[in-house]
C-alpha cells in the first residue's frame, strides 16, 4: 500500500499533482523555461514556484519514491543491465511510445534493449523527462537524438536537433560534422542534413586540414566535389587533400576515377599540372581516365577564352570556379564600426583563370553603405565617374562590386561577384552567410537584411567590425555554336 504523506495524502495523488502542475506552469525547451503570460489586475503579482517543482521531481526520481516500474535498460551484444526505478504516470506523460508499452507489460518492469551509446545516456533522457531540461556534448547529441526520436519525445528531439546546426563550428577531437551528417541522411533529417552540408562547402578549407576530412564517406566526398559553391584556397589544395584522402580511404577504382573527373583542372594553374603529370602517383596510376580533361584544360591555358568559346562549350563544369580564397580571385574587407558611415575599397582580380590571361588584371571598386536607398531611386552616380552614394535613415546595409574601367577583354566573359561574411562562432572563425550577384546586377539585394549592426556584440561582426572575404569569378561563354 502506498506510504501517506501530510495529512494523510497518498505518494501517488501528491506526484499525480506536482507533475501536473509542472506541466501547466512551465514548459522547458533546452533548460531555458517558457512561462505562460498571466493577465494581471493591478496590485496583484505571479508567485512561480516552478524551480523548486523541477528539485523535488529530480529528488523523486534520484530516490525512486512511490516507483511503479522498473526499467531495466540492455545494452545490445553486452550482458550489462542498467536499472532505472520510474514512474508511470511521468513516462505516460511524456512519451506515447512508454504509454503504449505500460499498457502491454506483463511485469512491474519493462526491458529496454538500446546500443552502448544510448544506453550510456539513457539516465540523462529519463531525467529530461522528469526534468525538462538536460545538458548535452557533441559525442552525446546522437544518442540522445535517437532516444528522443524512437520515444517520440518531440521536443527534446528539435531542441537537439537545433543544438547540432548551432554548434557545427565547435571543437572537438576528432571532428563530429561529418558523423552529424551522416546520421542526418540515414534519420531522413533535411534541416541537419542541409546545415552540415553547408558547413563542410562555406568552410572546405579548414576541413581539408582537420582529421574529419579522413572519415568522409566517398557518397558524400563526390557531392562534395559536384558543388560550385566550395570555399577553399584553390584548386590546387582539393586536388591535393583527395589524393590524401583516396591514400587512407582506399576506395574501387570507379570511386577514385569519378572523384577525379569532378577536379575542375582548367582552374589550376599550367606549371602545376604539368607538375602533377609527373609528380602525383594518383595521377601518374590513373593517367588514361582523366588524359581528355587534361588536354582541355591545357588548351584553355594556351588560347584566348574568344577564341576557345568558337570550338569548345566553356560554361562547363571545369571552366567554372569554386569560391577561391587565393588573392588572384579576391580580396578580405575588414569594417571597423560599420554603423558609422559609408566606405569604400578597391582591389584588383585576374582577368580570368586562363593561363591566356595570366598577366591581367581587373580592378573593381566596392562600396559599402549601412544605410542604403534602393536601386531604382539612387542617382545614377556610375554615369558620373563617381560612387557617390545617397543616404536614407532606415535604410539598411548594402554593397556593390563595379569594375573600374571597361575593357574589350570583357567580351565572352560574365562576373559573378561572391561576398562572404565570416562571424565567430564557439570562439572560431567561420563563413556564416554567402552573397552571389552577377555582372547584370552591380549589388546584393539581400544583403545582411537580417543582420543588427548597432549591437556591439551582433552575430554578424567580430570584435566590432564586419569581416568581408569579396571573390570575383568570370564565367565564360560560348560565343559560335562549334562545328561538328
Amino acid at each position: 500500500m502506498a506510504r501517506s504523506c501530510e495529512r494523510g495524502v497518498p505518494d501517488w495523488v501528491y506526484m499525480g499533482t506536482l507533475v501536473l502542475s509542472l506541466y501547466i506552469h512551465s514548459v522547458t525547451v533546452g533548460g531555458a523555461a517558457l512561462k505562460q503570460e498571466v493577465a494581471l489586475e493591478n496590485g496583484a503579482m505571479v508567485l512561480n514556484h516552478s524551480m523548486s517543482l523541477v528539485q523535488r521531481m529530480e529528488t523523486l526520481l534520484a530516490l525512486g519514491n512511490s516507483s511503479d516500474v522498473t526499467l531495466r535498460v540492455q545494452t545490445v551484444v553486452t550482458d550489462e543491465v542498467k536499472v532505472i526505478q520510474a514512474h508511470s504516470l511521468v513516462l505516460t506523460l511524456q512519451s506515447d511510445v512508454f504509454e503504449e508499452m505500460l499498457l502491454n507489460r506483463n511485469s512491474s518492469a519493462l526491458v529496454l534493449r538500446e546500443t552502448a551509446d544510448c544506453a550510456a545516456v539513457f539516465d540523462k533522457f529519463i531525467r529530461y523527462l522528469y526534468c525538462g531540461d538536460i545538458s548535452v556534448r557533441l559525442d552525446q547529441a546522437i544518442p540522445l537524438h535517437r532516444l528522443a526520436s524512437k520515444y517520440h519525445v518531440w521536443g527534446l528531439q528539435q531542441g537537439l536537433t537545433q543544438y547540432m546546426t548551432q554548434h557545427l563550428s565547435s571543437e572537438s577531437p576528432t571532428g563530429h560534422v561529418v558523423g552529424w551528417y551522416e546520421y542526418a541522411m540515414q534519420i531522413g533529417d533535411l534541416t541537419l542534413r542541409d546545415s552540415c552540408l553547408q558547413y563542410l562547402s562555406w568552410n572546405l578549407s579548414s576541413v581539408l586540414q582537420s582529421g574529419e576530412w579522413g572519415s568522409i564517406s566517398e557518397d558524400l566526398l563526390l557531392s562534395l566535389l559536384q558543388r560550385s559553391d566550395l570555399i577553399l584556397q584553390s584548386e590546387l589544395e582539393l586536388y591535393e587533400a583527395l589524393e590524401a584522402w583516396i591514400s587512407q580511404n582506399q576506395p574501387t577504382s570507379l570511386t577514385v576515377e569519378s572523384a577525379l573527373k569532378a577536379v575542375r583542372y582548367g582552374m589550376i594553374p599550367p606549371q602545376h599540372l604539368f607538375r602533377l603529370q609527373k609528380q602525383s602517383p594518383l595521377m601518374l596510376k590513373y593517367y588514361e581516365s582523366i588524359r581528355d580533361l587534361l588536354y582541355l584544360a591545357f588548351q584553355f591555358h594556351s588560347a584566348s577564352p574568344i577564341q576557345l568559346a568558337k570550338y569548345f562549350e566553356v560554361n562547363c563544369s571545369i571552366f567554372t570556379p569554386r569560391n577561391y580564397l587565393s588573392p588572384p580571385w579576391g580580396s578580405p574587407w575588414v569594417i571597423n564600426n560599420p554603423t558609422r558611415d559609408d566606405r569604400s575599397f578597391s582591389f584588383q582580380t585576374q582577368l580570368g583563370p586562363s593561363g591566356h590571361d595570366a598577366s591581367k588584371r581587373v580592378t573593381w571598386n566596392a562600396l559599402f553603405s549601412p544605410r542604403w536607398l534602393p536601386l531604382n531611386v539612387r542617382s545614377t552616380y556610375t554615369e558620373l565617374g563617381a560612387m557617390q552614394p545617397t543616404r536614407t535613415d532606415g535604410g539598411r546595409p548594402r554593397i556593390i562590386v563595379t569594375p573600374a574601367t571597361s575593357s574589350p577583354d570583357f567580351a565572352g566573359v560574365s562576373f559573378q561577384k561572391t561576398v562572404m561574411v565570416m562571424a565567430r562562432q564557439q570562439g572560431k572563425v567561420v563563413v556564416r552567410h554567402v552573397f552571389n550577384f552577377h555582372q547584370s546586377t552591380e549589388e546584393a539585394g539581400d544583403f545582411l537584411v537580417d543582420a543588427d549592426l548597432q549591437r556591439r556584440v551582433s552575430e554578424y561582426l567580430i570584435d566590432s567590425s564586419l569581416y568581408l572575404h569579396i571573390i570575383v569569378k568570370p564565367l565564360y561563354h560560348t560565343l559560335i555554336v562549334a562545328k561538328k
